[in-house]
Formats: C-alpha cells, structure tokens, sequence
C-alpha cells in the first residue's frame, strides 16, 4: 500500500522578519491551502554568513500553528554533538508531538562552512555515521555509552523520548548518501536530480536497507525551490535571482533542476518523481509575494494527491 502524498513549503524567506501578527497570517495560509508541513533548512554560516538554525526556526514554527508539520531539512548534523541535538529533538517532539519530521546532510555545499565549526571537511560523513547511529539509541530510551573516532562519553540518556517516534530522513546526491538512508533513514531525500536519476537511486537504497536488515515501508521525498509566474521566463526572473543570491551561483547550474512556470508547468516536472516512488515534496515557492507561492503550492500539493490516488 502506497504512503500518502505529502506537500510541505517554506512559508516565505522573509518570515521572521516579519512583525508577529503577519507571521501567523502566513502559517495559517499554509494550513488553509492544505498543506502538510512547513519546512527550513539549517545552516550555520552559509557562503557569506547566513543561515536559519534548524532547531531554533523548528521551535518557532511548531508554536505558531497547532497542527502543521515541522520538517528540518537538511540538518547539518555532523557540526553538531549528538547527544544535545537529542536533547532538542527530544524537547521539539514534547511541543509538537508527532508532527517532526529530521532530514540530514553532510553540508557539502560550503566547506568553509563545516570548518568554522571546527569539523574536517574531509570527515563529514563518518561523523554523521556515528552521530546517527547514537542519536536514534538516544531517541530510543537506551542509556549509552560510547566509544568512537568523534566522540566518546559514558551514561548518556535523554528523557522523555519522543512518542510517536519521529521519522528520520537522509539527503544528499551521492550513493553514500543513499546508503546512508537505507541504514538509518525512513527515507531518501532528493536533491538536484533528474527523475531517472531519482528512480535510479530509490534501488541503491533498497540494497542498502536490506543489507542493513531492515524492512520499512520508505517514505522518499525530494526537496527544490520552485518558481511561480505567468509563463517560464516570468517565473525565471523570480526563482533565478533568489538561488542566485543564497548560493553564489549562477542560476543557469540549477535551472534544469528547478521548476518553474505556470502551476501546470510545476506539476508537470514533479510528475516523473512521484511516478519514480516519490511521496513527499518540500517545495521553497519564490513568486510575486510568499502568499502567492503558497496558494500555488497549495494547489501543486491537491493535483499530485489526485494523481496519486
């Protein structure tokens, strides 16, 4: 039995710098357009210092709305020490239980990013290995002790643990990184790739969860930006100019990768995925307001549920 459709978005790159009565406007339009989750991603000091803690902005959001999901995706985890991040997934789970849902990455994007923190770049993917493999026995109710290449502590324990457990998600292009979902993860999530590559992938995940001895029902999502105008080169103007400005790169290296255009334009590039196995897409909408992307999601999420059904 297939997993239902799920549709989550970035309520507008602006949000928090909006006065507090508009905030709570926008999370509601979210639930209104009957959207699943909101979602943001987590960076420390991105290309020329920005970024959103991931646990900070999942703790904003999960008290502004009742219902809505919250969705960290991707967190670095490998800048971080396990057993705090437990600590905070612990305490999000008690505000907004069983609505947090944790996506991972390695970071790959900025390497200046992982040193600041103090990390090897080079280690980036052994130290998320061992970061998840403590947390989920954390996040389990095991009291651990722990000796690995990163870290090493005795008698770790977190409590309460999250009830219902919460879904752990692994992003990234590589096949490390799909081998990594298939021993952890709930499921992949896609970035900046094809639907054949996509489908491709789902099958590196499958081998590796089998040799894991798992057996779960995956739950695969894929997370873009997309752009919403009257026509493709409207769009363009939008969505092109915004990765521009947060990735220091021209949009031209993402363009095949990012829908943009009419709302049948988007659904029509995110059809392949969700014929490929895809059940949830973390959409970031850039149209002429954040209101705007968000009903035009909202009506992206209703036409893929449809198709599905």
């Amino acid at each position: 039995m297939n997993l239902p459709v799920r549709v989550g978005v970035t309520p507008g790159i602006d949000l928090w710098t909006r006065p507090w009565e508009e905030r709570c406007k926008v999370v509601n339009l979210v639930a209104d357009a009957g959207i699943d989750h909101m979602f943001f991603a987590d960076h420390v000091s991105f290309r020329i210092g920005r970024g959103h803690d991931g646990m900070v902005i999942g703790a904003a959001l999960a008290n502004l709305h009742p219902t809505l999901g919250i969705y960290l995706g991707v967190y670095l985890l490998a800048l971080r020490h396990p057993v705090p991040v437990a600590r905070q997934l612990a305490n999000l789970a008690e505000m907004a239980p069983g609505r947090i849902s944790f996506g991972i990455g390695v970071g790959g994007d900025d390497r200046h990013e992982v040193e600041v923190c103090g990390v090897d770049p080079r280690t980036r993917g052994k130290r998320t290995d061992e970061s998840l493999d403590v947390l989920q026995q954390l996040l389990l109710g095991a009291t651990v002790d722990h000796q690995g290449e990163f870290f090493s502590f005795e008698q770790a324990r977190i409590v309460p643990t999250p009830t219902p457990p919460i879904p752990f998600y692994v992003g990234g292009r590589s096949d490390a990184a799909l081998r990594r979902a298939g021993r952890y993860a709930n499921g992949w999530l896609g970035m900046w790739c094809s639907s054949q590559r996509y489908a491709e992938a789902l099958t590196v995940f499958d081998r590796a969860t089998e040799q894991a001895g798992r057996k779960i029902q995956a739950d695969h999502g894929i997370q873009l930006w997309v752009g919403v105008g009257v026509d493709q080169t409207e769009a363009a103007a939008f969505v092109g100019p915004a990765m521009e400005g947060f990735y220091r790169v021209p949009f031209d290296k993402f363009a095949r990768y990012t829908p943009h255009g009419t709302i049948d334009d988007i659904v029509d590039f995110l059809a392949p995925y969700l014929e490929a196995g895809c059940r949830h897409f973390n959409l970031t909408p850039v149209a002429t307001s954040a209101e705007a992307g968000i009903e035009a999601i909202g009506e992206v999420g209703d036409r893929l549920r449809r198709m599905a059904d």
